[in-house]
């Protein structure tokens, strides 16, 4: 009797079994229906006429445009790639400011329809009756007492440690550096910005670049003022800064900043196809400076809170006569608040201003990207840096005349300018976060003793989730393992 009911319960699961596998067997159904440039997706299954049959995701997804508030018809097929699509109707969503309407599902054919689903009300706090939580939390007294006695300890030990590290917010800016602007004497421009013109200049006998910002770009001068002001910014991986000025009447404000010979990152490399060794000095300096502007200082003589770059790109590293890298150009930057009422914190309604405004196209991440970052969180803004960074080291590498047979590098590109011609927001939308691609490594490095490196610190970098991608201290000790290769 025993042995049959054991029987009975095993065939059952071999059907229950088999019928899991079955449904797991069959492919995902979606309208099909794109525009001549979303030829890509015939490729994720097979089309006919109206319909694709899935091979790689159980996702379908649709696209409209909105156009004169009007939604316009972009894209019904299977996803490109395997992502998570819980919902079994096509809940519309709204990015870009209304631009695009979007939504994912998992039952066949659901991109057909799509739903737009009002914001829900804020949910209201659950009724407590108050005598039965009084009579439950009697059996948990004893443990509270332990966790109350635990925090009075931490208390105690939080404040032991302030009296060590003393971090009074009056103390964490150095003075102001304050030029007399008749001291500089501009030569010529060596070249124009979103926000300022760079001249060569002289100052006190000395070469050096002087930015000036015309009087309606005070707000950009005086957040990048700020961080060239904080303490222990001193560091061989940033342009030495020199001071600041303002024009008589209001006519506009200047930064002086030491005089780098080889100009920018971006002309460097139009100009010079460095080999191994001088390739990894330029990708290790630039980590360097990255990692320092992001690192949280703690010294006697003071405070250097995190700084988030946030519009890293070849343009904005300078190049130095003995060839390393330093960065400029902190207009866009972001500082890392250290307590209350510190300067840098009042900047703050200044400096964030929304993914439109900040950074360079091709050198945004998927999220600011797709708008789904919470610009408030300083760590989303540092994990930013860190995949323009990836961008940075591919500009490099690219370069790099021992990485190429015959020791003739390709000519310097921008990111994406290979796979996209002129890069604009919808095409990287597209190309970075629904395709979920990268600039193309070639193939032959997987041969070459650095290049399985190299390829695996590039991808782990521009990881499309931020919170997987490394710290600018990790590229660091990764670049110099390459040392002894």
């Amino acid at each position: 009797m025993i042995l049959q009911r054991w029987w009975l319960i095993g065939a059952v699961a071999c059907i229950f079994t088999c019928s899991s596998d079955q449904s797991l067997l069959q492919k995902r159904q979606c309208t099909f229906q794109v525009g001549p440039r979303n030829q890509q997706y015939k490729t994720t299954g097979n089309v006919s006429g109206s319909v694709q049959l899935c091979e790689n995701t159980q996702c379908c997804v649709a696209y409209y445009v909105i156009i004169n508030d009007q939604p316009k018809l972009d894209v019904l097929a299977c996803d490109l790639v395997e992502k998570s699509c819980p919902d079994a109707i096509c809940r519309g969503q709204t990015r870009f400011d209304g631009r695009l309407l979007w939504c994912t599902c998992k039952t066949d054919f659901c991109n057909s329809n799509i739903t737009l689903i009002p914001e829900l009300e804020a949910p209201q706090p659950p009724y407590f009756n108050i005598k039965d939580q009084i009579m439950k939390a009697g059996a948990l007294i004893v443990p509270l007492l332990f966790l109350c006695f635990l925090l009075v300890i931490a208390v105690k030990c939080r404040h032991l440690f302030k009296k060590r590290v003393p971090r009074d917010c009056s103390s964490q800016a150095t003075e102001t550096s304050e030029i007399d602007i008749a001291d500089i004497e501009l030569q010529q421009i060596l070249g124009h910005g979103y926000f300022a013109t760079v001249w060569q200049g002289k100052y006190k006998g000395s070469v050096v670049a002087v930015k000036v910002f015309p009087a309606s770009r005070k707000h950009k001068f005086t957040a990048e003022k700020e961080v060239y002001e904080l303490p222990l910014m001193n560091h061989a991986g940033i342009v030495p800064f020199l001071g600041s000025g303002s024009k008589p009447d209001g006519g506009g404000w200047l930064i002086v900043l030491q005089f780098v010979e080889s100009g920018s990152l971006h002309s460097y490399l139009c100009k010079h196809s460095p080999n191994w060794m001088l390739t990894l000095k330029l990708c290790q300096s630039l980590s360097q400076g990255l990692a320092y502007l992001h690192s949280d200082l703690h010294k006697p003589d003071g405070h250097k809170p995190p700084v988030a770059h946030r519009d890293l790109t070849s343009s904005n590293v300078l190049v130095t006569a003995d060839g390393t890298c330093v960065l400029c150009d902190f207009g866009c930057s972001t500082i890392v608040p250290c307590c209350p009422g510190n300067r840098s914190s009042r900047s703050q309604t200044t400096i964030m201003e929304g993914p439109a405004q900040v950074g360079t196209l091709p050198y945004m991440p998927p999220e600011i990207l797709e708008g789904t970052v919470d610009l408030n969180s300083s760590w989303c803004l540092i994990q930013a840096d860190i995949y323009a960074l990836a961008l940075l080291l591919w500009e490099i590498l690219m370069r790099c005349s021992d990485l190429f047979e015959g020791g003739v590098a390709p000519q310097h590109l921008l990111p994406y300018e290979s796979e996209l011609g002129v890069v604009t927001l919808d095409s990287l939308i597209q190309f970075v976060c629904h395709m979920d691609e990268r600039p193309a490594v070639p193939r032959h490095w997987e041969l070459l003793p650095q290049g399985p490196v190299l390829q695996e610190l590039l991808t782990d970098c521009w990881d499309c989730e931020a919170d997987a991608r490394l710290s600018a201290a990790c590229v660091m000790e990764r670049l110099a393992a390459l040392q002894t290769l």
